[in-house]
């Protein structure tokens, strides 16, 4: 039960999803065990130990799957469970060794009973051994939950994380496996539930020692589908089911104090990766030929990914004719004909505009990309600048 706001030991769970970690599953639960009085292992279909057995003296639930059903389903094993042990939280933490368990204290003061939150330890990548994988993925799955969800943490792929448990048993997931870690942040956000993170320790052994369950072919193609599912359903014009009521974003007297909103709209998604996707945004669709309808698509997309509706809608002054669609249109002719179009005149423009807009299609596919990523990173790194001005005037209290 919580004392004050803030959740007893008794009710915070330890999680520790477990297929084939024979050799370092019994250290890593035990280390949990003398944190929480609560762990549940779920053996996710190991077929190389007893786990059951392997942990029998360290006094843990012991749950088995028959078959590997994936980590996400273990997950959701274990939360289930813990619900119905009347447990609130449950922190997850991987059986590989690869987390240090004492890391689980950093977590409890997160836990409150007011806000419902998903606590994702950061790992600290300033340690030897530590993959190029890891470092790209780390950041490829940064950007598609702020692309899905409009959130930015430091570290989406991390499996040592806070749950509370009767939220989470009321989602729905498609994903069974790694993509589930990533489909859940998005859809927990979505529900109106908190994301915040803590900084935590990360032991890489070296290559020839590292065993993982990571398929690198078959997850990346379901992490491929799962965004690709988050990103479509969060374009379409539809709510969210909410298990988190927020406060109401926008005060309708606000309209009366004009300077409020238009702070308030300058403050929205402002940090450098929110203003950079907003920039590599709207400057990707202003390239497009979206005849009359540049405005009107920009801010629809800018509302549905929470992007800063300022820079999306300004940022398409950049791609105003001639030049781009001129741009575009060239490469277009190119790509079609194997030679420049040397006569851009009223007439090659506007009496053959089929073949034109055509072509101007064509091309912007690929200048848009090109246009977007520049314009992306352009702002980012203005904007990283700016934050690390003000940060070196603020107080001892952060930035």
């Amino acid at each position: 039960m919580p004392q004050g706001n803030h959740f007893s030991k008794e009710s915070v769970w330890c999680a520790v999803p477990v297929f084939n970690n024979r050799d370092t599953v019994q250290q890593v639960v035990a280390e949990c065990r003398e944190i929480l009085p609560n762990v549940v292992v779920v053996d996710d279909g190991s077929t190389d130990a007893d786990i059951a057995g392997l942990l029998s003296g360290l006094d843990v639930v012991v749950l088995r799957h028959e078959q590997n059903r994936g980590k996400g389903e273990a997950l959701l094993t274990a939360s289930r469970y813990i619900e119905g042990q009347n447990g609130a939280y449950m922190i997850t933490i991987d059986a590989d060794g690869q987390h240090r368990p004492r890391d689980i204290v950093k977590f409890l003061s997160h836990l409150r009973e007011d806000t419902p939150t998903i606590v994702i330890g950061c790992r600290d990548f300033n340690t030897p051994n530590v993959p190029k994988s890891s470092r790209f993925g780390r950041s490829f799955a940064n950007f598609w939950l702020l692309v899905e969800a409009g959130k930015v943490i430091a570290d989406c792929q991390s499996g040592f994380r806070a749950y509370p448990v009767r939220h989470l048993n009321r989602l729905t997931f498609k994903g069974a496996h790694y993509d589930f870690e990533a489909e859940v942040l998005a859809k927990a956000a979505w529900a109106g539930l908190e994301l915040t993170s803590v900084d935590i320790d990360v032991i890489y052994p070296k290559p020839e020692e590292r065993v993982s369950s990571f398929k690198p072919f078959l997850d990346n193609l379901r992490l491929t589908r799962i965004h690709s599912m988050l990103v479509g359903r969060r374009m379409l014009p539809l709510k969210h089911r909410k298990l988190v009521v927020a406060p109401k974003s926008f005060d309708l007297s606000l309209l009366r104090h004009p300077g409020k909103v238009l702070r308030m709209l300058l403050q929205e998604s402002a940090t450098p990766e929110g203003l950079a996707l907003s920039a590599a945004v709207g400057m990707f669709l202003a390239v497009l030929p979206l005849l009359f309808a540049h405005s009107i698509v920009i801010l629809y997309v800018s509302l549905r990914l929470n992007l800063n509706k300022i820079v999306t809608l300004n940022v398409q002054h950049l791609a105003m004719p001639p030049f781009m669609p001129a741009l575009c249109i060239e490469v277009g002719y190119y790509l079609r004909h194997g030679r420049w179009l040397t006569d851009l005149s009223y007439g090659t423009i506007f009496q053959q505009f089929s073949s034109r807009l055509y072509e101007w299609f064509i091309g912007s596919l690929f200048v848009a990309p090109a246009a977007a990523a520049l314009v992306g990173l352009a702002m980012y790194a203005g904007a990283a600048a700016i934050k690390k001005v003000r940060c070196a005037h603020v107080s001892k209290e952060g930035c």
